[in-house]
């Protein structure tokens, strides 16, 4: 007897559906964040991102690529990704006092605003990182799916959880388990915390675009290096801030 087919083709509706919820609930935490992040970066500082496991695609999507914005500090932790050991960097993501060792080497300045990516917002490094933040002086973004954190027990050894340490509250409106299909064992698949959170990585880069462009001044948006004088335009760019931002290197 044959097991029942997942209804695939009801994935993309489904993250459309996500994405157009993101639109509609979500414009004024979007818009608070693009505001705490354009008035640190006009004051000299940065906007940093942090986050770890799949999260840290939020980073990579925002840091040094075609149409991104030049002051973005990227904060990566090679032990608290996948690709050195998927087991290991979730143990981590588990650990007091991982958040503190990581941050305390970046360079964050009071007046800064840190952007924090975690679906689940229960693990300790997260909730940790923003609040050795908060205390640093910096404001923090978290992009987090409240439906699920809402649902589970935190980690963190105070119980504290990322959406109640942070200043502004991003839903990325992640459905529980992650998944938006079901297999027949009630088991979900088909990832969304993923394109809700990169989706809300783009809208905020654009609003703060949109800040500047209403202040009457030309953001500084790389162009890609695959074209014709990139490299040229790009490293006029980057020079303003290589030294605050170790991976532009």
């Amino acid at each position: 007897m044959s097991q029942q087919l997942l209804q695939d083709e009801a994935y993309l509706p489904g993250i459309c559906e996500m994405l157009h919820a993101i639109e509609r609930e979500e414009c004024g935490p979007i818009e608070a964040a693009a505001g705490a992040a354009y008035a640190s970066i006009r004051q000299g500082g940065l906007l940093h991102a942090f986050s770890t496991g799949h999260s840290h695609m939020i980073v990579e999507e925002m840091f040094y690529r075609t149409g991104g914005l030049v002051p973005i500090d990227p904060i990566l932790s090679e032990e608290l990704m996948l690709h050195t050991g998927a087991i290991t960097s979730t143990r981590l993501e588990r650990q007091s006092g991982k958040a503190t060792e990581i941050l305390s080497r970046a360079n964050l300045r009071p007046g800064d605003t840190i952007l924090i990516s975690s679906n689940s917002g229960i693990n300790t490094v997260p909730v940790e990182a923003a609040l050795y933040a908060k205390g640093q002086g910096l404001t923090v973004i978290c992009v987090t799916s409240l439906q699920v954190s809402k649902t589970l027990k935190s980690r963190h050894p105070q119980g504290k959880k990322l959406y109640e340490v942070s200043d502004i509250v991003i839903d990325n409106h992640a459905p529980k388990g992650d998944g938006l299909l079901e297999l027949p064992s009630g088991q979900v698949t088909g990832g969304a915390s993923t394109f809700g959170s990169l989706f809300i990585a783009q809208r905020i880069a654009l609003k703060i675009e949109n800040l500047y462009l209403a202040d009457g001044l030309e953001p500084p948006v790389l162009c890609s290096a695959n074209l014709p004088g990139g490299d040229a335009f790009n490293e006029r760019l980057v020079e303003e801030y290589r030294a605050r931002i170790p991976a532009l290197c």
